[in-house]
């Protein structure tokens, strides 16, 4: 059995419409451009996207969805989870960052988390909703997801936007070009990052990493792997934190949801991270948020992004 490390930081119905292939068909069943218009995944602070081989500090606040979960202990309140900002009260995260006898408070707006920074919002959550398959004796079953509704609504600023959603059935091709996010580890046993990192982590697509030698059967097609290089990769403090794509229409879309690594080590070749699919679960976020009735779903279209 291949050993798995989650990576945070607190010890303790409808028919498919045809498929739209990004890179040849324009069709309406695409809409391409659709999430622009809810003022989403277009960041007023480009990101870098340099093709570094290691992870950097990122511009700061140019990762406006980026949420940073913390925990309180002792009277402190310590990180522990990333997350995704995709409405003014709504985060996502995982759910193996959950746990339901600690205290929370999301904060926006972070760059550096030892600095007082203008603008950052720390908010209390009003709600925290797993899904109701995740199981955390059986990590691998997968479900590693989990919405945290905020007791406010957040202040949407230039250094608080929301991250996108991306359709149903989205899949990307091997090689997509991605970005982590997040305060990890900066090393397997290091310490959590003061600012906030990013990294190049290119899509691993299921049938390579579900090979035997790489992940084998521990990977299901709810899952996405990145990375892989032996090089970079997520690590603890990053899980719950976004696997940011953008699509063709320039858009940034939160395609992952990090979820874990190699017992072996967060660096590893062929152990790639391992984060939820997010296009795996439009339908429970949206029954979650309470804008759809379930007992009439919405017809689900799947899209392709090709590598260009």
């Amino acid at each position: 059995m291949i050993p798995i490390v989650l990576a945070s930081v607190l010890i303790a119905s409808g028919k498919c419409q045809p498929l739209c292939v990004w890179t040849s068909d324009r069709d309406s069943n695409c809409n391409p451009g659709k999430l622009k218009a809810f003022g989403c995944g277009t960041p007023p602070i480009e990101p870098l996207t340099t093709r570094v081989v290691n992870g950097v500090d990122a511009k700061p606040h140019s990762w406006p969805w980026q949420i940073s979960l913390q925990y309180e202990r002792d009277g402190e309140w310590r990180h522990t989870c990333g997350g995704s900002l995709i409405a003014t009260n709504w985060v996502m995260t995982a759910a193996h960052c959950i746990n339901l006898n600690l205290s929370y408070r999301v904060f926006v707006g972070k760059h550096n988390l030892v600095e007082t920074e203008e603008g950052s919002q720390a908010i209390i959550p009003e709600k925290l909703v797993v899904h109701e398959k995740w199981n955390p004796i059986f990590v691998a079953f997968g479900n590693d997801i989990a919405l945290i509704k905020l007791s406010e609504h957040v202040t949407l600023t230039d250094h608080v936007q929301l991250g996108c959603i991306p359709a149903a059935g989205t899949v990307l091709d091997n090689q997509y070009p991605c970005y982590i996010t997040g305060w990890g580890r900066v090393y397997t046993g290091g310490p959590i990052a003061d600012n906030l990192q990013q990294a190049l982590m290119p899509v691993v697509d299921h049938a390579t990493c579900s090979k035997p030698d790489w992940w084998g059967i521990a990977l299901r097609t709810t899952m996405v792997c990145a990375g892989g290089d032996g090089n970079v990769a997520g690590c603890n403090g990053d899980s719950g934190g976004p696997l940011n794509c953008k699509n063709p229409e320039g858009v940034w879309e939160v395609h992952g949801i990090a979820s874990f690594v190699s017992g072996l080590g967060c660096n590893y070749a062929k152990k790639p991270t391992v984060f939820t699919r997010v296009s795996n679960f439009n339908d429970w976020i949206d029954q979650v948020k309470g804008h759809v009735d379930m007992t009439h779903r919405a017809k689900v279209y799947t899209r392709h992004y090709s590598v260009n």
